[in-house]
């Protein structure tokens, strides 16, 4: 498991799916923000949660692709399919990896940004403690969607449809932590609804993409 962890961080890096890709997408999107909206320290210290959730969803969502599809090409899924490892446990790696390579990144750039939106000093802590918890849920739905579509032409934007509906409620319960912890609010609620939607998807979906793996690989 550890030396498939580690080549699927290699591949990851090199092909252009790791965390300079997902972190310069981030960038982005909070720096735009502040154009598009005006320069508002109010305004944009309202709307710096959502915001920066959904710029660290779309980040993610950026290279879901990659998870399955370089190993689809090489014919290295077949040869894992085969593998002592079970299926469940391959797809459980990859999901971690593509976590490491972009989304731990972005739970520990997310301060930083946040100060480009003018994110109050109470909301660093619980920002950062709901995309940690969050985030590893959008690895684990993009692993399913990759696993639905892989060996696709343009499987991308099919990827991109079937997984945002998944990602509503990560999006939600994320910012309504990150919210509610810059605004001083009880964020007890929220932030359990966010760690059972993590810990849901970690106890399912792997089972559900093995299984749609086996049936794309017949």
């Amino acid at each position: 498991m550890i030396a498939l962890l580690t080549r699927d961080l290699r591949l990851a890096v090199r092909a252009g799916g790791g965390f300079g890709l997902g972190l310069a997408f981030f960038l982005i999107v909070t720096v735009l923000v502040p154009f598009g909206v005006g320069p508002e320290t109010a305004l944009l210290t309202k709307i710096a949660p959502g915001i920066l959730w959904i710029g660290a969803l779309l980040a993610c969502l950026l290279s879901l692709d990659r998870i399955l599809a370089l190993d689809w090409e090489d014919g290295s899924l077949d040869l894992l399919a085969t593998a002592p490892l079970p299926m469940e446990g391959i797809v459980t790696i990859k999901a971690l990896a593509h976590w490491i390579t972009t989304g731990l990144p972005l739970v520990l750039a997310a301060p930083a940004l946040g100060v480009l939106l003018s994110l109050p000093t109470e909301g660093y802590l619980w920002l950062v403690v709901s995309l940690a918890v969050g985030t590893p849920a959008l690895s684990v739905i993009g692993t399913f969607g990759a696993a639905l579509t892989v060996g696709l032409k343009r499987g991308g934007l099919l990827m991109s449809l079937l997984v945002l509906p998944m990602y509503v409620p990560t999006l939600i319960f994320g910012a309504e932590v990150a919210r509610r912890g810059a605004e001083g609010l009880t964020v007890q609620t929220p932030l359990l609804m966010l760690a059972g939607i993590s810990f849901g998807a970690l106890a399912l979906l792997p089972f559900a993409s093995a299984g749609v793996l086996r049936v794309n690989l017949r």
